[in-house]
């Protein structure tokens, strides 16, 4: 594949970027592994100069597989192998874990996985189904991440909501006593009773943020701004990319009973930020993006932030 997505799996329904390999029913872990493409080791070895002197301080992560070369890091980084990372989901989530979608970006540097908690929720008349999301990278640029993701089983958006009150997100470096770290983060993060509950609580207050279309239409013109230099092709562009947002707020079928407010612009926007075709498509562009959709989406929490100082 292309350059970010390198190998994954997905579940039944097609993703809208429409890369990796469908699957008809949820895998175990085992099968995750194989399915999306990480069934494979990171070792680490020395590394040497032209004239075969070691480098001290500093081991090159090697994919077993193929040899190639994730990253440089210091002889301080443990590596968190992709098979360690399904076995800590699995103990995390219990028996019987099911798993959406995992897989390889960037060549092997960043690696994802996507499993189901075990229980839903009715919220405000929403059916949520949390999601656990752990990303890993292999090259020495970025952390762990462990985050709980609630998903609108409706429309499939992610709303990523930054509830201060909600211990809904862990993160650890690659040094240090891994193993603790992964028990404080079983300590810290999943408490999902209670993280639903002030879920519900935040779905409530954006709904009773009353939004007139006049501040709706404020908000996306905040969000999709026209510079003053812009040209008339750029201004035309943006005025579309506005257009595309007004109607995934005002006429999507499924905001249709929700209310003018916070809640569902926030919908909206979400939709707007996973779902949209850019401007100018790259060859790379849905790699790009859905590499992004993993990480968290800025227009999103803009959003976020522009509606909680209402």
């Amino acid at each position: 594949m292309a350059a970010n997505v390198e190998s994954m799996f997905y579940v039944r329904e097609k993703p809208w970027h429409g890369l990796g390999v469908r699957v008809q029913e949820a895998p175990s872990s085992a099968d995750a592994l194989i399915q999306a493409g990480l069934d494979w080791k990171v070792l680490q070895e020395p590394i040497y100069t032209e004239k075969e002197e070691v480098i001290e301080g500093y081991k090159a992560n090697i994919r077993d597989t193929d040899r190639k070369a994730l990253g440089v890091v210091t002889d301080r980084y443990k590596v968190i192998q992709n098979q360690e990372a399904f076995a800590f989901t699995d103990e995390l989530l219990g028996e019987g874990v099911r798993y959406e979608t995992a897989g390889s970006l960037q060549g092997g540097r960043r690696v994802w996985l996507l499993a189901h908690m075990p229980h839903e929720y009715i919220i405000s008349g929403e059916r949520i189904s949390p999601y656990l999301i752990f990303s890993n990278t292999h090259d020495g640029s970025g952390a762990i991440k462990v985050a709980l993701t609630p998903i609108r089983v409706v429309c499939q958006n992610t709303l990523n909501l930054a509830l201060s009150n909600a211990k809904r997100s862990w993160s650890m470096i690659h040094t240090g006593n891994i193993q603790n770290k992964l028990e404080e983060a079983r300590d810290t993060l999943f408490m999902a009773e209670n993280y639903m509950d002030s879920l519900g609580k935040e779905f409530e207050r954006l709904r009773a943020i009353t939004m007139p279309d006049k501040k709706v239409m404020e908000y996306m013109e905040l969000l999709l701004p026209v510079e003053e230099n812009a040209t008339l092709q750029q201004k035309k562009n943006i005025r579309r990319l506005q257009e595309d947002m007004k109607i995934r707020y005002f006429d999507a079928p499924d905001l249709q009973d929700v209310g003018r407010n916070a809640y569902r612009f926030i919908n909206a926007v979400s939709d707007f930020a996973t779902h949209a075709e850019p401007l100018r498509k790259t060859a790379n562009y849905k790699e790009n993006l859905f590499a992004r959709t993993v990480e968290g989406n800025p227009l999103i929490d803009r959003a976020y932030q522009l509606v909680s100082a209402a």
